[in-house]
């Protein structure tokens, strides 16, 4: 093997788009700062149960190894998201709100659905302290402007709630394995599978998941939605949530989609959750939602939410169009 090959799935930006990643960098930080996002470089390494908290996926994800000088178990920071929880919970609670961006390398043990290296650029920005539509709101905006900023434009936004899975989980009185096993089936989207799945087991609100998980479409299955779950007032409340983003951005210029039965690969989403799309790209560009306990872990428990992306994709995919 030649010395200068790089790992399977690590790779580097040179000439133009190094270029361009650092005018783009810049053109990010002066758009969130402008917006009264503040600026924070979180360390690479951190202690492992810091990065990982109780994330799973988060966890498979991390690469980790014995500090020699502590003894403890430290982290190569694999989602920037975790981070930025712990460093909200060292500030004043008289900072109600408190908002950050950030641009930063992170590693991953493997590529997932979402990024297409294992040394992805993560940029994005997090709200924390708001705990109204109006907040998510706020950062899927911001989110749409990073991607015009890049060159992205004729976005579709996709719009789900994690609530409504777990409302239908919480009351089959699901344990945690047969809850996995449903969020990797609702996450692939595999309609056999879920059949095998209830097959074998005997589980309360089978038709609801069967309902949930084909749940998407324009703004017209919300109301078919509250039909189906009538009898669940969370569902209805994260329905709720959803007709209120579609009645701000209808008559935006981006297009419009929900999927009921979306789930995320990182457990701590537990409300609202977006994602940016584009017809040229076979995944979403653009991602995030509500972690609103994600920070209990730090001794404090606050409303958040944020976005973030892979800026180095993004910029080797408008340089090679």
């Amino acid at each position: 093997m030649s010395n200068w090959q790089l790992p399977e799935g690590i790779d580097e930006l040179t000439g133009d788009q190094a270029v361009a990643f650092e005018t783009s960098r810049r053109g990010l930080l002066d758009l969130y700062q402008g917006r009264g996002y503040e600026f924070v470089v979180p360390p690479m390494i951190e202690y492992a149960e810091t990065l990982v908290l109780n994330s799973k996926s988060v966890d498979q994800k991390t690469f980790k190894f014995l500090d020699s000088m502590s003894g403890r178990m430290l982290g190569v920071h694999s989602d920037i998201t975790p981070q930025i929880a712990r460093i909200d919970s060292k500030r004043s609670i008289a900072d109600k709100g408190n908002r950050y961006c950030y641009i930063n390398s992170i590693l991953q043990t493997k590529a997932d659905d979402f990024y297409a290296s294992r040394s992805p650029i993560q940029a994005g920005a997090e709200l924390y302290g708001y705990k109204g539509i109006e907040g998510d709101i706020e950062v899927i905006e911001l989110m749409a402007a990073s991607l015009s900023l890049i060159g992205v434009e004729d976005i579709t936004l996709s719009f789900g709630n994690t609530a409504i899975f777990n409302a239908i989980c919480e009351s089959a009185e699901l344990n945690n394995q047969d809850i996995a096993s449903l969020r990797d089936i609702f996450r692939r989207k595999s309609i056999p599978d879920l059949t095998d799945f209830f097959d074998s087991k005997e589980i309360n609100h089978a038709d609801k998941f069967h309902s949930l998980i084909s749940l998407d479409g324009d703004e017209r299955i919300l109301d078919k939605a509250t039909n189906i779950f009538k009898e669940f007032p969370t569902v209805i409340d994260a329905i709720k949530d959803l007709k209120k983003l579609h009645s701000f951005f209808k008559d935006s210029n981006l297009s419009l989609m929900f999927d009921l039965g979306e789930v995320k690969p990182s457990e701590y989403h537990n409300g609202l959750v977006f994602a940016a799309y584009h017809l040229n790209f076979s995944k979403a560009l653009a991602q995030g939602g509500r972690y609103n306990s994600l920070s209990e872990s730090f001794g404090s428990s606050r409303d958040a939410t944020g976005f973030s992306f892979d800026l180095k994709f993004l910029i080797q995919q408008q340089l090679n169009s």
